[in-house]
């Protein structure tokens, strides 16, 4: 069976913007309302990468009231941490400790507002850089798979010669932790080149695509108009492909 993963990155301000408009619905918002569309046409399964905070906002403020809605589409739809708040290179450097606390931190939130089959066990930490203790830190918070890319650099201080593996397409298990290489960043590229970027992988039994947030919202600097569109027609190629929807969780 072909396999594919999608992820999103640095995600929080659809939460805020459900606590601020007080939806009846989580899917009342139009950002999960696109990702339910796109649930129930491919069998899209959507794994959201969450900041702690933001401006004016923090996920401690992100009501219960919704838990069972998370529950019930926990099939599909799965949160994970991302970092604690929108930062370069936020964990380059970083010793355990700070890895391990604020992965914690959205772990216990998660679990509070949605559910403990919400919660993924894997993520991307953002930027994709983390030292050997950080990595540690997030292994002992039963993370199980890391995402990163690979292309240009070396992420979570692996050595060489297995991020030349990850670049081949293998996922490689090391203490304790399984990586893997984002394939396909789609916001950084047009819907065409997207779909170049597919075809050239298209032999492989498994790819990994993600998107960011932001780009999704008008008054974003870089805002992408056809952030559905260009989605849509990645995965509508994918399944014409005979790949199939996974969470990377379920491949380790």
């Amino acid at each position: 069976m072909k396999t594919f993963c999608f992820t999103v990155d640095d995600n929080i301000r659809f939460l805020k913007e459900i606590m601020e408009s007080g939806c009846d619905s989580i899917f009342d918002h139009p950002y999960l309302a696109m990702y339910r569309r796109l649930h129930e046409q491919f069998g899209l399964k959507v794994q959201m990468n969450l900041f702690n905070r933001m401006d004016g906002f923090q996920l401690s403020q992100m009501s219960d009231a919704y838990r069972s809605e998370w529950l019930e589409n926990a099939d599909w739809l799965k949160l994970s941490f991302h970092s604690e708040y929108e930062k370069v290179r936020a964990y380059e450097f970083s010793g355990y400790d700070e890895v391990y606390h604020d992965c914690r931190n959205v772990h216990e939130q998660i679990l509070r507002f949605a559910s403990s089959v919400s919660l993924a066990k894997t993520t991307t930490i953002h930027y994709c850089l983390a030292t050997q203790d950080g990595v540690r830190a997030l292994a002992d918070n039963q993370i199980e798979g890391l995402l990163g890319l690979f292309g240009s650099g070396i992420s979570y201080s692996l050595d060489e010669v297995s991020a030349e593996k990850i670049r081949s397409g293998q996922i490689v298990k090391k203490d304790g932790i399984s990586f893997a290489a984002i394939d396909v960043v789609l916001n950084c590229w047009s819907k065409e080149e997207n779909l170049k970027q597919l075809e050239r992988l298209v032999e492989r039994d498994h790819i990994n695509v993600m998107i960011h947030e932001q780009y999704f919202y008008p008054d974003y600097r870089a805002y992408q108009p056809d952030f559905e569109e260009k989605i849509s027609a990645a995965f509508a190629f994918l399944q014409s492909n005979a790949y199939q929807s996974k969470f990377l969780e379920e491949l380790l």
